[in-house]
């Protein structure tokens, strides 16, 4: 027992790497000890300095698993007293042994993967030591409310075009989608398809007017869904589709979805040579078309005061190192997007492309670095609210946005605070600052804990709530809340509402090259982004803009050559003459056929003609006349486009 003393004794004086290297070739061994009394003895009795090095080396595991992507990027603090933790498994970062010297049962091995993957140890944030000093206080104690931010944007918030111009869906698409972007996919994809032809077949050129076409098909696939592409062009009874046929043949639209390249093939050929090295760009397939959607985006619109930042997932389970798995997401295997959107309208104000770790020192982790690429006070302004969840808040990134004024708010993991598990009523509040940090906890059916920098920690609101009597009985109560959440809950779905409007029409299918599911859903953000604009141009003049649905049916009619062109009002350019509007009888008789006129309500046997609607033709009801003056006819030709 002496000579096992000894050996401790003397792995306590090595270095720390020795002693981890040392501790993970125990933990490779399957022998158990319990199988000796001996080995349990000599475990027990292992002297307090071995314990105390055991346990500041948990504080070198927690800095390692902080650096964590999923994860908050804050600082580790090494001032901080080291705490006995209890170790439910290793980390995914770093490995810990698996068996504790302090007791004679070894602690079960978990997998590295699947739910277990994550450790479960509570990390505290530098600012813990507050909280063992009890600085947490309840609603009693006023709080300081912050100064309020003053609101200086770089440019009028809002689209950044005429406001007394009049656009058609083209021209909003045509701001995303220009006519140089267009020509450069189409010389790409032309060289790629005479590369591909080999010399078997001659190649049939692409022309700008093909692409618009093809482009209008693959927005309408997104409006009419089939199962497959070639159902399209189907001649049966129940795949009688005539618009696909008209616009371009099927074979043609498959030749240029095969053929489809948005770079250079002889450039691309020689970045596949740099592969490996430093100098090998893996989204040189989508630069052309990548960064012109960018600056577009920027360009064209201008954030309002609220904004926020989220991840966005391209759907794809291809064999492509850019693929990632997100279980708590809709989508979750696909290519992973930083988004910065609009919290009113959802506008995608600014995105990347998620491509791996970044090897550089100087990283902070990458939600850090996304927040702070996304959100550039030189071109913003100054005076934003920033809203981020969980896996973004953190006190440096939050201390760095306000030195630049820009404020956040955020929510935090249950195990960064070392909130109290103790049950309390539900409405319950309780908060501490750290400087300008404002850190409030709040029980709702579940502990909601947020991080501002602009709110203070209780401003008099309240909620409604179903609670169960004792009788049984549900009634509304009300129950205090913080404004940190309430503003949270309103702002942060930006980056939701933009995924539910590309969602509602996607017209993103599979595909077996990468780069096309980008090229897809470029085009989704580009046609969203469009109809934003045409939304707000419309409320600026006090007009009824279209639906999503039928702006992107008026595209599809104009991308293929067909129908009317609308304007940002929601009404053709080309005013439809009333002469061609001439009433009738619905029966041919005024006695029977009666309908609800489209106006007054009241019932009548007349109906337009061109329009199709019911309407008085009477000296005391001139309902004819005010419908089509007021332009209700020009909407319902809209609608039949």
């Amino acid at each position: 027992m002496g000579s096992r003393k000894k050996k401790v004794s003397n792995t306590v004086e090595d270095n720390s790497e020795d002693f981890v290297n040392s501790v993970k070739e125990e933990n490779d061994e399957t022998t158990d000890l319990n199988e000796s009394s001996e080995e349990e003895s000599d475990a027990s009795s292992v002297d307090s300095t071995a314990e105390m090095f055991i346990d500041g080396l948990d504080y070198f595991l927690d800095c390692n698993l902080s650096n964590d992507d999923s994860s908050s990027d804050e600082d580790c603090s090494p001032k901080a007293t080291p705490q006995k933790r209890k170790r439910s498994g290793p980390s995914c970062t770093s490995q810990s042994p698996t068996k504790s010297l302090r007791s004679s049962s070894p602690v079960p091995t978990k997998s590295g993967k699947g739910k277990n993957r994550r450790s479960s140890i509570k990390r505290p944030l530098p600012f813990s030591k507050s909280n063992s000093d009890g600085k947490w206080h309840g609603v009693d104690k006023p709080d300081i409310e912050p100064s309020k931010p003053m609101f200086i944007p770089r440019r009028t918030p809002g689209p950044q075009l005429i406001t007394t111009a009049s656009y058609s869906p083209l021209q909003f698409f045509e701001f995303f989608f220009s006519t140089s972007v267009m020509q450069t996919i189409v010389r790409n994809s032309n060289a790629y398809g005479a590369k591909c032809q080999d010399g078997k077949k001659p190649w049939q050129n692409i022309s700008i007017k093909d692409f618009r076409s093809y482009l209008a098909l693959v927005i309408y696939m997104g409006l009419l869904k089939c199962s497959t592409l070639t159902d399209y062009w189907k001649k049966s009874d129940i795949y009688s589709l005539p618009f696909p046929a008209q616009i371009m043949s099927r074979s043609k639209f498959l030749t240029i979805s095969s053929a489809l390249q948005i770079s250079d093939p002889k450039e691309d050929e020689e970045n596949e040579k740099k592969k490996g090295t430093p100098e090998y760009d893996c989204l040189f397939k989508i630069k052309p078309l990548y960064q012109h959607i960018r600056e577009a985006c920027k360009a064209s619109f201008h954030p309002f005061q609220n904004i926020s930042i989220d991840e966005r997932m391209v759907a794809s389970k291809a064999r492509n190192g850019l693929k990632h798995y997100m279980k708590n997401k809709p989508t979750r295997w696909g290519y992973k997007l930083f988004v910065l959107a609009d919290s009113l309208c959802g506008y995608t104000c600014d995105f990347f492309v998620y491509e791996g770790k970044p090897n550089s020192e100087q990283s902070k982790g990458i939600s850090y670095d996304s927040v702070m690429t996304l959100v550039n006070e030189k071109l913003l302004g100054t005076g934003y609210k920033l809203y981020v969840n969980n896996n973004y808040t953190s006190p440096t990134l939050f201390r760095d946005l306000l030195s630049k004024k820009i404020w956040a708010c955020g929510t935090v993991r249950t195990n960064r605070i070392g909130h109290s598990k103790k049950t309390s009523p539900r409405g319950n509040i309780r908060w501490f600052r750290d400087d300008n940090l404002l850190f409030v906890e709040w029980k709702d059916k579940r502990d909601v804990l947020m991080c501002s920098t602009f709110h203070k920690a209780y401003s008099g609101d309240t909620v409604k709530r179903k609670v169960k009597g004792e009788d049984g009985v549900w009634t509304a109560e009300d129950f205090p809340v913080p404004a940190a959440v309430l503003d949270y809950n309103k702002n942060m779905g930006g980056v939701d509402l933009s995924d539910a409007l590309i969602g509602n029409y996607t017209v993103l299918h599979k595909t077996m090259k990468w780069y096309r599911s980008f090229f897809y859903h470029f085009v989704d953000i580009a046609v969203v982004n469009a109809f934003i604009l045409h939304r707000h141009m419309a409320k600026a003049k006090n007009l009824k803009p279209l639906t999503q649905k039928k702006f992107r049916e008026a595209l599809v009619s104009e991308l293929a050559g067909t129908g009317l062109s609308h304007t940002s009002a929601g009404v053709p350019k080309q005013s439809l003459s009333q002469d061609f509007h001439l009433p009738k009888y619905i029966s041919g008789d005024s006695t029977i056929g009666r309908r609800k006129c489209r106006m007054c309500h009241y019932k009548t046997p007349m109906e337009c003609v061109t329009c199709n609607v019911s309407l008085c033709f009477v000296a005391k009801r001139e309902c004819f006349k005010k419908w089509h003056e007021s332009g209700g006819c020009t909407e319902d030709a809209s609608v039949k486009i």
